[in-house]
């Protein structure tokens, strides 16, 4: 039976989050608490890498940690962003985002249809002349990496910022009958906060493959894995065990 489900991300904002009506239609309750967090790199390790921002003509962006950071640093190095940069984001969800920082209608703004490199590359082909700047965390390797240069997409990468681990007491983990984990740096967190881990009878969730290797790495069983909606694979795996 399925009651108490931990998650490993920070609690949603919005009263609409699917996990409110999965908690009401099937009487469980979450208790969210990030694995991890991300934190920003020291403007010094920034200017450790040698790169110029102003060198570049195109900014491309994988997810919001990569837009907050990117426009957060340049404030703090006092940069002054031309009107002529470009955005590209890996979805228009993502690139949507840089209005928190810029005003999105005076922009040039291009953005991938599903989310995935293949596809934002196919976009950024098409505007080849430009010199494109590409800010991710630390540890992160872009999957595309090598078809920059077969597309002859001049490019560069730097760190911005860096997940790093969430400490927790030693038996916090024990109250629940579900923990959900989204990526491999949180499995990674779950073993080093709890390094006398006994699964026993808790399930794990995970979402992803990648995420699902960890654990099996790790000597976890993966009782729940999902590659697609996340509230729709919960939803349908606690009604299962809970039938």
């Amino acid at each position: 039976m399925i009651k108490k489900i931990l998650v490993s991300q920070p609690e949603p904002s919005s009263e609409k989050s699917p996990y409110h009506e999965i908690a009401g239609n099937l009487g469980v309750d979450f208790t969210f608490r990030p694995f991890v967090k991300v934190e920003a790199i020291e403007a010094r390790e920034f200017r450790a890498q040698k790169v110029n921002i102003l060198d570049h003509t195109a900014v491309v962006f994988n997810s919001k940690n990569a837009i907050d950071h990117f426009f957060n640093l340049c404030k703090e190095l006092r940069i002054t962003l031309p009107e002529d940069m470009k955005y590209f984001g890996i979805s228009e969800k993502v690139i949507l985002y840089i209005q928190k920082y810029v005003q999105y209608r005076k922009r040039k703004v291009f953005y991938g249809t599903s989310g995935r490199w293949p596809e934002l590359l196919t976009v950024m082909g098409k505007h080849k002349n430009e010199k494109y700047l590409i800010p991710h965390g630390e540890d992160t390797s872009l999957e595309v990496a090598g078809q920059f240069d077969a597309k002859k997409i001049k490019h560069t990468e730097c760190v911005m910022f860096r997940t790093v681990q969430t400490h927790f007491e030693p038996d916090f983990y024990k109250d629940y009958d579900l923990i959900l984990l989204f990526t491999p740096v949180g499995v990674q967190s779950l073993i080093n906060n709890f390094p006398d881990f006994k699964q026993g009878d808790i399930r794990l969730g995970c979402f992803g493959d990648a995420t699902a290797k960890a654990m099996e790495d790790a000597g976890l069983r993966v009782d729940l894995k999902v590659t697609g909606s996340i509230a729709e694979g919960l939803d349908t795996y606690i009604r299962e065990v809970n039938r």
